[in-house]
């Protein structure tokens, strides 16, 4: 019988709470509140997807309520997509928001340029309506949507296989390929009219040139880049712009995530590769940014004259290395690498190096770093599957000559260089400004590192401060107070790598001749 009893009991319990209002709420009458009334969705190509970007709606209200729809004003013909408190879609009926709670909306886009004006760039916009058949609210979306030149892999309509380039063969003859293709002739002339967007990587035909104009933009999508094959050439011709109603002459090379938060994200995309054999590369007022590698040289192309020549161009934010040499020729001037994850500079396995006014420089803050801003050396390690040395190879270190160049960072040993006695080694730097605290004292009898030595260090001034403007931020200029001003060989002619005119008498060390900052709110 008592049993019987709590069985009613509990019948009577649920019977009641079924029959209770409380869990039900009123449908809400305008009194919603946003996190943000325009959602802004920032830059994308077209039909390429942007970011998610979200908003809250609050119910500041002490009750629970209802929102009698929530929908987008274009409708299902809208270019955006929503996902609320968890539903996707484009419009969505009775969503319950509790007191004093609040729910998340998810919006994104990808919106195709050609549907619309014809412009190179116009803007997208829609409204999400909250309870529009009663007491509407709205939040706007506005989205910038620029049109492309997009390069990508062909596809086999029957077996639906990417197409791919050979790279070469492993140690069990089997075959190295990657996702690319070949540029067209009518491919190998970027203009500054649209970016260009490059899925895979794009490969410049032996004996053909790819030349990029000045302002031309390039976009690569993740694990993409450029490659020059055997006997190809790139030739970067970038400017300074003297025009100040031209914003920027130079090319840019980067990812195509377009929106603020990725604009400094080190490995985007892949890299620019320089393949052996490939030859006559010339790189003028480039930025290079956000990759793994900024460029990859492998070997050279056997002649005296530099492989790959680069001046007044900048390298940022690469998750390995800015400029990695194998066996390179290379020429620079007025060339800037910040933010490597591994080194700015590693010119390895011997080579030819000559740069003047340069900066290397690596305030690389992502992860932890122990490698130095400049490494040299003229070997090479070969390892097997498991990472086992299995043999070490050396080749000549023909020169390395830095002149007039900062070699510092964030760390207390910035220049590396490892010898084998194999191969020659022949080095030197002057009037240079370099970072290398050996504050345990462990490279005091290696004569690599022997400062005193005027032969391999002339006029090199060691640990004072550059003071650069913003390292962390990539701005690399030096202020009145650099310990690099007025210490540069002379004489010297031409510009820093901003265009501004060396001065004759008392150069600066560096890319860039020295300015005086601005305090902050000027």
């Amino acid at each position: 019988m008592r049993y019987l009893s709590t069985l009613l009991l509990l019948a009577i319990i649920i019977l009641w709470s079924s029959c209770r209002n409380d869990f039900e709420s009123d449908p809400s009458i305008g009194n919603l509140e946003f996190s943000t009334d325009t959602l802004f969705l920032d830059t994308v190509f077209t039909n390429i997807g942007s970011s998610t970007y979200n908003f809250k709606v609050y119910n500041r209200t002490n009750d629970d309520f209802t929102i009698p729809s929530i929908a987008l004003e274009r409708g299902e013909t809208s270019n955006y997509r929503l996902n609320v408190d968890g539903i996707p879609g484009k419009s969505f009926e009775n969503i319950q928001v509790l007191a004093k709670d609040s729910i998340f909306i998810f919006v994104e886009t990808t919106t195709d340029i050609t549907q619309q004006t014809g412009d190179l760039e116009f803007l997208y916009t829609d409204r999400i309506l909250f309870d529009p058949n009663g007491s509407q609210q709205d939040v706007d979306l506005v989205t910038l949507v620029k049109d492309a030149v997009f390069l990508f892999p062909a596809r086999d309509e029957m077996t639906g296989e990417v197409e791919t380039l050979l790279l070469g063969e492993d140690d069990n003859m089997e075959e190295i390929r990657i996702e690319g293709f070949f540029l067209e002739d009518d491919e190998l002339n970027f203009t500054n009219e649209k970016p260009y967007v490059i899925y895979g990587f794009a490969a410049i035909p032996s004996g053909r040139t790819l030349t990029i104009d000045a302002g031309a933009r390039i976009h690569f999508h993740d694990g993409s880049g450029l490659i020059a094959a055997n006997n190809a050439t790139l030739l970067v011709n970038g400017e300074v712009s003297t025009d100040p109603e031209v914003m920027e002459n130079e090319v840019i090379f980067e990812s195509d995530r377009l929106e603020p938060g990725f604009s400094d994200i080190p490995g985007q995309w892949g890299l620019i590769w320089l393949t052996a054999g490939s030859t006559g590369h010339v790189i003028n007022h480039a930025t290079i940014k956000n990759g793994a590698v900024g460029i990859l040289m492998d070997s050279n192309d056997g002649g005296t004259d530099p492989t790959l020549t680069i001046t007044n161009s900048q390298i940022y934010n690469h998750s390995a290395y800015g400029i990695l040499g194998r066996t390179a020729n290379i020429l620079g001037e007025n060339v800037v690498i910040n933010n490597a994850g591994i080194s700015s500079l590693f010119a390895s396995f011997g080579g030819t190096y000559n740069f003047n006014h340069c900066t290397f420089a690596n305030y690389w803050n992502t992860s932890f770093r122990n490698t130095p801003a400049v490494t040299i050396d003229n070997i090479f390690v070969v390892r097997d599957d498991n990472g086992n040395i299995i043999d070490v190879l050396s080749t000549d270190l023909i020169e390395a000559n830095f002149t007039n160049c900062i070699i510092y960072g964030n760390e207390n040993l910035e220049l590396g260089l490892t010898r084998a006695d194999e191969a020659a080694f022949n080095f030197n730097f002057k009037n240079s400004l370099i970072r290398f605290n050996d504050f345990n004292g462990q490279f005091d009898d290696n004569p690599l590192y022997d400062f005193t030595n005027t032969s391999i260090y002339e006029n090199v001034i060691l640990n004072e401060d550059p003071d650069f403007k913003a390292p962390f931020e990539n701005m690399l200029n030096i202020g009145e107070d650099s310990a690099a001003n007025g210490q540069a060989s002379t004489p010297t002619s031409g510009t820093d790598i901003s265009g501004t005119p060396r001065n004759a008498t008392a150069p600066d060390i560096g890319a860039y001749e020295s300015i005086t900052f601005e305090m902050d709110g000027n």
